[in-house]
């Protein structure tokens, strides 16, 4: 299991909001690196109440340091995003010395060719099925992974440097424990990421271990209008979750890039299927997340006491 490590901005869900806009373009530095994020709407969504953990994650780096673009697509798939031209989109900004987050399988399991008509075939092989689409024009699909190497490797083909998340975790409980994500995917994910050589985020387990410890009740206030998309708070927690994710990583050169005043607290390392043990402030911290609605003084007094934060 991956070590996890929390900042101290981690659970600052009820009483701070962070305020972050993609920048456009022409406020982008082109001297400097660009970190990319691409994938469905549960990274960049603002319909109906929702938010996408793409934009309060900006928030995390130094603007002087680092460019972060929020490229995500709302309904698309690891298939669709290629196909659509949304990645040649995101490879004609891309330099070397850049990073890329991927992150997707929340749409890659529909129809091939009804309905939105944007899966891919299960699995991590070479099969292929061709199909004719709604539009009249035969395609060619392939499978979850195929299509995952092919970001990869384009990334890689640039000079930049891909990182693979799996998936952010639904609104889906059974007997007290949250769902472990869609599918297969994030094991689909993992197995890429360990074959091609780059990096993996966790990010199913790390979410999942926090939802667990705030309880079913208190995680619905994370969530929109549905099990899947998440709230501004909830965009809050997935985001600080992908910092903690990214800061785990051994010597991973993000790290440079992060604001100086998200300060990491000590590492705690997951239960094989449950939540982190072993930081007692960190439990307290989630004691007062379920109460800080009516109680968020107490709240911001533990999050004082407990959490360092740099000056």
């Amino acid at each position: 299991m991956i070590q996890l490590v929390l900042m101290s901005i981690f659970f600052s869900l009820s009483w701070l909001s962070i305020a972050a806009q993609t920048p456009s373009p022409s406020a982008l530095n082109p001297k400097l690196p660009t970190l990319f994020v691409v994938g469905d709407s549960t990274a960049n969504n603002n319909a109906n109440g929702a938010q996408g953990w793409g934009e309060p994650f900006i928030a995390y780096f130094d603007a002087a340091k680092i460019n972060v673009l929020n490229r995500a697509r709302a309904g698309r798939s690891s298939r669709t995003f290629i196909t659509e031209g949304l990645w040649d989109k995101v490879l004609s900004e891309m330099k070397a010395g850049d990073f890329v987050l991927i992150q997707f399988g929340h749409n890659d399991g529909g129809p091939l060719n009804t309905d939105r008509a944007r899966g891919s075939l299960p699995g991590l092989g070479e099969e292929t099925r061709e199909v004719v689409m709604p539009s009249g024009k035969n395609e060619v699909v392939h499978t979850y992974g195929w299509y995952l190497r092919r970001l990869v490797n384009d990334t890689k083909a640039k000079g930049a440097t891909p990182i693979l998340l799996s998936l952010t975790v639904r609104n889906i409980w059974n007997e007290g424990r949250v769902e472990l994500g869609s599918g297969k995917f994030g094991e689909w994910a993992a197995a890429t990421a360990k074959s091609e050589g780059v990096a993996f985020v966790d990010l199913t387990t790390i979410v999942a271990d926090q939802y667990e410890k705030l309880g079913e009740t208190s995680v619905r206030e994370l969530f929109a209008t549905d099990h899947t998309h998440t709230s501004p708070k909830g965009a809050e927690l997935n985001a600080a979750s992908v910092v903690a994710g990214l800061k785990a990583l051994k010597n991973h050169p993000l790290a440079r890039y992060f604001l100086k005043r998200y300060v990491v607290t000590q590492a705690v390392r997951p239960s094989q299927r449950g939540c982190p043990t072993g930081d007692p402030g960190l439990a307290r911290t989630l004691n007062a997340i379920r109460s800080s609605q009516t109680n968020s003084l107490r709240y911001a007094e533990l999050r004082r006491q407990y959490f360092q934060r740099s000056v």
